[in-house]
């Protein structure tokens, strides 16, 4: 282990001086874990857009389990590049991890698996499907954001419960009319906006009707009337909703 870390200092200090495909191998010839770890942890801004780039969406490190399927697949490759193959060890890398996490992306979207996703073709191995690699994407993003909606409804239940609201209120009391939706919209976004009012709305746990009557040319009535709907509006405007926010867009005026 001693033996270890002083190859592993050793190599640090004119690591400058040398390419990381001889690193790699350096890797590869003394099992160097130190260095491998370093490059490990060097790397993890390229793993995670390397990831990012085959789900089509950002991934963050410290959640998403693609990014563990990325670092897996680095791993992988610092053990089996070859400089005889004639690519630099970080597109050999990039391809390694697309092919790991496109089999995590069918594994995890129940992908049709008699269907290979790669086909072979000369040295170069297995070359990519485009049309079926975008099928299980697809597939595996409709999957994904399901679950997430899903979890997002569930959390603005249990908020919602502190406001004296539950989702049957929404499906019963929500305005019918298009007009009457836009203007509950607006009361929210103003009172998402106003730094007194949302404190107020957080704190107490309910609209400050007093407030908002000053502030916009509706009656308390109307406002009282569409209590639960607008104070689902702020909700999801205040907390982290993105699935829901986007269904929001269309009662925006222009």
């Amino acid at each position: 282990m001693l033996f270890s870390l002083f190859k592993f200092q050793f190599t640090t200090r004119d690591t400058e001086e040398k390419t990381l495909e001889e690193l790699v191998m350096e890797i590869q010839i003394h099992q160097m874990d130190e260095l491998r770890n370093h490059l490990l942890q060097k790397y993890r801004s390229f793993i995670s857009k390397s990831v990012s780039r085959v789900c089509q969406r950002y991934i963050d490190p410290s959640v998403d389990d693609e990014f563990s399927v990325g670092l897996e697949a680095f791993n992988e490759a610092i053990s089996q590049y070859s400089p005889e193959k004639g690519k630099s060890f970080l597109t050999f890398a990039d391809m390694v991890i697309k092919r790991r996490v496109i089999d995590y992306i069918r594994k995890e979207c129940k992908y049709d698996q008699s269907i290979s996703l790669f086909h072979q073709e000369g040295e170069e191995g297995e070359e990519y499907r485009p049309y079926e690699i975008r099928a299980a994407i697809l597939q595996y993003q409709m999957d994904s954001d399901t679950v997430k909606r899903k979890e997002e409804i569930f959390l603005l239940q249990e908020k919602l419960k502190d406001y004296g609201v539950s989702f049957m209120d929404l499906v019963d009391e929500a305005p019918r009319h298009v007009d009457a939706r836009q203007n509950a919209f607006s009361i929210a976004k103003l009172l998402v906006e106003d730094h007194s009012l949302k404190q107020t709305f957080l704190h107490k746990k309910r609209l400050p009707l007093k407030e908002l009557t000053k502030k916009v040319e509706l009656s308390r009535k109307t406002i009282e009337r569409n209590r639960k709907y607008i104070t689902a509006l702020a909700l999801i405007q205040i907390g982290d909703f993105p699935y829901l926010r986007s269904y929001l867009t269309g009662l925006e005026r222009s």
